[in-house]
């Protein structure tokens, strides 16, 4: 997908009926009652989304997503996308286009009034240097001649405090030499390091972030959008604060992890505003608890390790918690918006069980999802009383709950598909669906769901000694829907296909990779807790009328859950269907 700017967004997601309080919020509420944010031109909240263009989207960035375009949406801003591109050796073109893919796949827009808000980071890497160049003459920068190992040494640890670097002191005007032969190219990677001097005492500073950040280093690497322009780039936490203000960001929303960084963050966008570059008020940073859900991995080394390793067939592998695999999964943009607005907001870290994605999938799907009877482990039924050659019709809804979105036809005819699991040759207590006649009781009875009621009379086995087809005689007068159908009392209800109309399909039966709740929890090997279940593929028999299913298109199979047509595999008459989710939780203890 293009990352033209002139290339428009589809229209923001709309807001909820009702908004959910929490402390983000309030702090957005105090500062509009305020007026801390009034300036001529801009709309009162400004958030951004930045991602680093360095690997795929997952569900754990679905939140920072709805919640910083949600945000400004319910408070009549904007929020930006802007691509945090300050390390050329780990970004692609590649990840921008899936990046702006699953922002606009989530509903999302970053256009409003005419004007595209996305940003790189890379656009600001002229002015990013001159700050840099004034942070030295101002003496709150340094060029930092140390090796890794002893700046690494000299920087301490939480217990212990650290020590000055030698080059602490270094005159501005030679640093500042320094820093323009570094952008010049005249030095070799980590030869040196721009580092800040936020206060004398820095290295004996308990918060680790503190003690002289690096700000700039030297990398020669090309880079996706200005290629060989530069051999310096500026780290992430310098960039960030100083993007923020350029693009007049007033919320600055980040994870928990960033907490340490604010003091940072703050001193920086100060400082600049006292040496001009800025003017009150300047963005804050607030942050919020990260996503943790359960029965998955959300670290980009260890998703990237399954790609690498051959364990999912891609990002996109329905069994990974990417956007771009929960999509090819069958979840919807609605039913993750829907989950991110249930978790809610906190400061709070902790962990949220699987289970409530997968009920806000559900809830979503419910009332949208056509139903559709799919038989998964075909077993062949026999209707030896019916005309060989011959059919009737038997109707069922598309909805259950919605009689106006119609019915769809399906042929009842003397050979059949059912589930292996619908006979018993010898039934188990209870057991109400098909079995033989025993002794002098006849066979089952039961009722073929919208066809006819049937009576079992026998079942055929191949050499080994499996059932291979079971035999049954239909009630003519039992039709569903007929006069006197009502007349049949029987407890079995299943469904089934023609074998002689069925599409026959690949069908993907997908289940969560892992089979621990945390399974890299404590340092544990995350790989020894992988799912060997988590994927069984099938070839099922289908109603007819799926031969048509679109990709993307979801059904819920009767009886079995709901299913997507796959995206990918997927071709015209003959889709290949993933299991989205089951219809109740099958992982509950």
């Amino acid at each position: 997908m293009s990352n033209d700017k002139n290339n428009p967004a589809p229209a923001s997601a709309s807001a909820p009926t009702a908004l959910i309080s929490n402390f983000l919020r309030a702090i957005v509420e105090s500062n509009l009652a305020a007026g801390t944010y009034v300036r001529d031109g801009l709309p009162p909240v400004i958030t951004r989304f930045p991602p680093e263009p360095n690997g795929y989207l997952h569900i754990g960035h679905a939140k920072s997503i709805c919640l910083n375009f949600g945000m400004a949406r319910d408070y009549g801003g904007v929020c930006h996308l802007r691509f945090d591109d300050t390390n050329p050796a780990k970004e692609e073109q590649e990840y921008v286009d899936t990046i702006i893919d699953s922002v606009k796949w989530l509903g999302f827009s970053w256009e409003q009034d005419g004007r595209n808000h996305l940003y790189f980071a890379s656009d600001y890497f002229e002015q990013l240097y001159l700050m840099a160049e004034y942070l030295i003459s101002a003496g709150h920068a340094y060029v930092d001649s140390q090796n890794a190992d002893d700046m690494a040494k000299n920087r301490g640890n939480f217990g212990t405090p650290g020590t000055n670097s030698p080059f602490r002191n270094r005159p501005a005007g030679e640093s500042l030499a320094i820093f323009r032969d570094m952008k010049a190219g005249k030095y070799k990677d980590g030869e040196h390091i721009l580092r800040a001097k936020m206060r004398e005492d820095a290295m004996a500073a308990p918060n680790m972030n503190l003690r002289d950040p690096a700000i700039y280093r030297i990398r020669h690497a090309h880079h996706h959008r200005t290629g060989d322009a530069w051999c310096i780039y500026p780290m992430y936490d310098y960039t960030h604060p100083i993007s923020d203000a350029l693009e007049n960001v007033t919320h600055s929303l980040c994870t928990l992890e960033f907490q340490d960084h604010r003091p940072f963050y703050d001193w920086l966008l100060e400082t600049l505003t006292e040496g001009g570059f800025f003017k009150q008020p300047v963005p804050r940073q607030y942050e919020f608890s990260r996503l943790n859900l359960t029965y998955l991995v959300m670290s980009k080394r260890k998703l990237r390790q399954l790609v690498d390793d051959g364990i999912v067939s891609g990002w996109d592998d329905p069994r990974m918690p990417t956007l771009v695999g929960l999509r090819r999964r069958g979840y919807t943009p609605e039913s993750i918006q829907l989950f991110c607005e249930r978790i809610g907001v906190s400061k709070a870290d902790g962990w949220i069980d699987m289970s409530t994605l997968e009920a806000a999938l559900r809830d979503d799907l419910d009332p949208k999802a056509p139903r559709a009877t799919a038989v998964l482990r075909p077993l062949k039924l026999i209707v030896d009383n019916f005309p060989q050659g011959e059919s009737v019709d038997c109707t069922s809804p598309v909805h259950p709950h919605f009689p106006e979105r119609g019915q769809r036809t399906f042929p009842f005819t003397r050979d059949l598909w059912i589930e292996q699991d619908d006979f018993m040759e010898v039934p188990s207590k209870g057991y109400f669906r098909f079995f033989p006649p025993i002794g002098d009781a006849p066979g089952s009875r039961v009722r073929l769901r919208h066809g006819f009621v049937v009576e079992c009379t026998g079942c055929d086995k191949d050499a080994d000694g499996i059932v291979s087809a079971v035999h049954v005689n239909y009630f003519e007068d039992s039709k569903s829907g007929t006069e006197g159908s009502n007349a049949y009392k029987v407890k079995g209800n299943i469904h089934w296909v023609s074998a002689a109309t069925a599409l026959q399909a690949e069908v993907r039966l997908y289940d969560r990779l892992f089979t621990e709740a945390q399974p890299d929890a404590g340092g544990k090997d995350f790989i020894a807790a992988l799912n060997p279940n988590a994927l069984e593929v099938v070839t099922a028999y289908l109603e007819p009328g799926m031969s048509a299913a679109l990709p993307d298109q979801r059904f819920q199979f009767e009886r079995h859950g709901y299913f997507v047509a796959d995206r990918v595999d997927s071709v015209a008459g003959k889709p290949v269907f993933n299991r989205v989710t089951t219809l109740k939780d099958s992982w509950v203890k």
